[in-house]
Parts: structure tokens; sequence; C-alpha cells
């Protein structure tokens, strides 16, 4: 069959609309680069100092992404875990603000686990009845691995049926690379992302009852001898009022943060596997350390690239 001879004005034209179509393409769908899609440009660039290792995300409400650090591939993300888990209770049991909720009896399995030397605990007593409120304070400031347990099997049963809860919500937030096996964090295998965690930030820091909650340096329970401190050291500092801690030797440190911006704006991040392998106490205070650097960053350079 004889060929169809292309005019070269009609074969450059044709040229043309191909490049054009590939540019298209590529800012419509990036190229990948080493398996992973390329990081987008930030809508408010700012030169941070992110952390060298693990992996970040930061954004400021109302005016975007700060940008992410890091190969987005899951990891462990420790007791940043409680935050899903606070979410899925208050979902299914919501407190008003200032309200204490339902009071719930501590059984014998929660008190059995308050006396743990492998994880962080509460020193609840079994058959002491505790409101909704104290139960979730106990969980997200001390970091009561046995109380998020104790929430999780009030809610739903058991702690199995709870995590199924705790898998759904985070699909339904478009939490793609996100896997809940626990309702503490303490299982390696409850691995995320920092992109995916900034995602439930912006939406537990709607809550009225979490903000309060995770905002609070200190306080007591009745029935829980002595002040519960917050793990959250840098509450009170560059206008931060909260996250969640969390650390393990697999998941180094981690940190869940939310600070105020001079300006009135919310800022959220989400440092995560920070110095993994080591001590907890050595990653908990490098998540912590790089955290504050990355806050006092933006608080210094956000209101320059906002004007």
């Amino acid at each position: 069959m004889a060929r169809t001879r292309i005019p070269p004005l009609a074969g450059g034209l044709a040229a043309a609309v191909a490049v054009a179509l590939a540019a298209a393409c590529w800012v419509v769908f990036p190229p990948e680069v080493a398996g992973r899609a390329s990081a987008a440009r930030p809508d408010v660039d700012l030169p941070l100092p992110w952390p060298a290792g693990g992996q970040a995300s930061a954004e400021v409400q109302g005016l975007g992404s700060l940008g992410s650090r890091g190969e987005q591939q899951p990891v462990p993300i420790a007791s940043v875990t409680k935050v899903m888990t606070a979410y899925v209770v208050l979902k299914d049991h919501p407190l008003a603000d200032g309200e204490a909720g339902p009071e719930i009896t501590v059984d014998d399995q929660a008190e059995a686990e308050s006396t743990s030397s492998e994880e962080s605990t509460a020193p609840v007593r079994a058959g002491r009845r505790i409101s909704e409120r104290d139960l979730l304070a106990l969980m997200l400031v001390p970091s009561g691995n046995n109380v998020a347990r104790l929430l999780a099997r009030w809610d739903a049963g058991s702690q199995d049926a709870f995590v199924a809860k705790m898998n759904r919500e985070a699909a339904a937030l478009g939490m793609t690379s996100t896997t809940y096996t626990g309702a503490s964090g303490v299982e390696d295998s409850t691995t995320s992302t920092a992109a995916d965690q900034l995602r439930l930030a912006r939406e537990v820091m709607k809550n009225g009852v979490i903000r309060s909650i995770v905002g609070t340096a200190s306080l007591r329970v009745d029935g829980v001898p002595g002040a519960v401190v917050n793990t959250n050291t840098l509450l009170g500092r560059n206008g931060v009022i909260g996250l969640k801690t969390g650390s393990s030797t697999a998941a180094g440190g981690a940190l869940m943060w939310a600070a105020q911006a001079r300006g009135g704006a919310l800022i959220l991040g989400v440092v995560l596997h920070q110095s993994p392998g080591g001590s907890p106490a050595a990653g908990l205070r490098a998540a912590l350390d790089n955290s504050e650097k990355l806050i006092t960053a933006i608080q210094r350079e956000l209101p320059a690239a906002t004007r």
C-alpha cells in the first residue's frame, strides 16, 4: 500500500501539537523518579530547615502546602497512632466542648497493662469509672497505651473490630499509604507517611475536644495519682498548641504538631522516622528538636512570604 506523504508544514504542526500534549501530560501526570512521584511545588515556598533524615510534611491552613521532604514511604509511627484512635472514638461518641461524656469502667486488662515496663501506660485501676474525656486525655497527654486499648474495647467490643474502623476512616480521608494494626501504636506494623498523617492532623484540629486536650501541658484526673504531664515538650513555645508524640526503636521519634502563626493562621506539620534503630528517647528528642527548628523557621519566614 502506498504511503501518504505528509506535507512539511503539516508535519511541523503535528510535531508541535505532540510536544504541547506531552508537556501538558507532564504537568498533570508528573514523571516518577526512582519509583516515586516527583514532589509537588509547595503553595508557600519558604527556606526551611527540613530534617536531614526520615520524612516531614507541613502546611499553613488557608494558604496551602509548605512542602514535604524525604521519601513518602510507609514507616512505623508509634504513638502518633493514638490521634486516629481519638478521632474514631469521638466520631462514634461525640462530645461538646467542656462535656465529660459517659463514664467508662476500667477493666482488669487495662489495670494489668498499667504496670508494664515495656510501653507507656497510665496508672488506672479496675472498677474505677472514668469519663470518656478523661480517658482520651490519659491516652493523648501521657500517651497511655493501655487506655488506648481500653477505649477501643469500649467503642467496638474488641481491639480488632476497632482497628477495622480505624482503617476505614483512614481510607475515607484519602490516607492511601496508611495501615493501622492496633489502637496504641505499640505495633511496628502500624505504618504511615508524613503526608498521610498531615491529612489526619488537618481533620482532628477541627474537633474542639481534641484541640483542647492536646494543648494541655499537664492535668489531673480523679482516681489517677499525681499530675499527668504531656509528652509534647514543645507546648507553649513558638505558638505550639499540640499535637502528639510517638517513639519506638523501629519508628525512632515522631511528632504530629500544630502551631498558631503570629497572624492567627494554623500551621500543621508531621515529622516521622527520626533516628530509628536507637533508643526511643533519643528518637523522640530528635523529632522534637527537628520539629522545633521547622516551626521556628516557619514563624520567622511566613509573614514576609505572605505580604
